[in-house]
């Protein structure tokens, strides 16, 4: 346990050393989207899709954020099939057609390789429709052919080692590292850039606890506002 510990802390003790400049450009980026009413898209393949679905109708969570849930670039719906399907050129272009994606809005891609098509071709879109584009990926798989980093507006490197899992077990390795850094990355933008909106005077729209006082009923409010917009809402 303390050596998944171990690695797990410094991945994110070094992300904040050397990602606070990309990290703070992406949540003025957020604050802006805030304050002009518009949505945070994040779209993940496989396990980089739960960092859209930790930060989505949850408590603590940004209502203006709008997960990319394709279920055949996720794992539940044939996890063998979609690992296949986000190396095939052409699907991510139809996905982001479904999403009602508007040019005031942010557009977040994740994914540790940064490599495959899917997410790559998903962050084309979004530029080709004039959307500004964040990635979260990690620089190791530059030499392995990985390019999303380089075609984002704002790149942040989740810094994770290639192949990503870290502990040995015999000749194999287990403990990957990807989903923490992601989230990790995502929550803090997320969170920075409500603070940046608060203090421009806007307040962000927040959920709460569904099992605090009060709760339900700002839910209530916040859901009728984004009915419609935030597509899986």
């Amino acid at each position: 346990m303390g050596e998944y510990l171990d690695a797990i802390t410094e991945l994110l003790a070094r992300i904040e050393r050397e990602e606070t400049g990309a990290m703070a450009r992406a949540a003025d980026m957020v604050a802006d989207v805030i304050c002009r009413d518009g949505l945070v898209h994040v779209f993940g393949c496989g396990h980089s899709h739960l960092a859209a679905l930790d930060t989505f109708y949850r408590a603590g969570g940004l209502a203006c954020v709008s997960p990319v849930l394709d279920e055949d670039l996720m794992l539940h719906n044939g996890a063998a099939k979609s690992s296949r399907m986000e190396k095939m050129s052409g699907i991510a272009a139809e996905a982001y057609r479904r999403q009602g994606v508007k040019t005031g809005d942010l557009f977040v891609v994740i994914s540790a390789s940064g490599k495959n098509a899917a997410p790559v071709e998903m962050l084309r879109a979004a530029k080709a429709a004039g959307v500004t584009t964040v990635a979260i990926s990690s620089s190791a798989y530059r030499a392995h052919g990985a390019t999303l980093l380089d075609e984002a507006d704002i790149a942040i490197d989740c810094k994770v080692p290639h192949g990503d899992a870290v502990i040995g077990v015999g000749d194999a390795k287990m403990g990957g590292l990807s989903t923490y850094a992601s989230l990790f990355i995502l929550n803090s933008v997320l969170i920075d850039g409500a603070k940046r909106a608060a203090a421009r005077g806007v307040k962000p729209p927040i959920y709460a606890s569904g099992n605090v006082d009060g709760g339900t009923a700002k839910n209530v409010a916040l859901e009728e506002r984004f009915f419609g917009r935030v597509r899986n809402l």
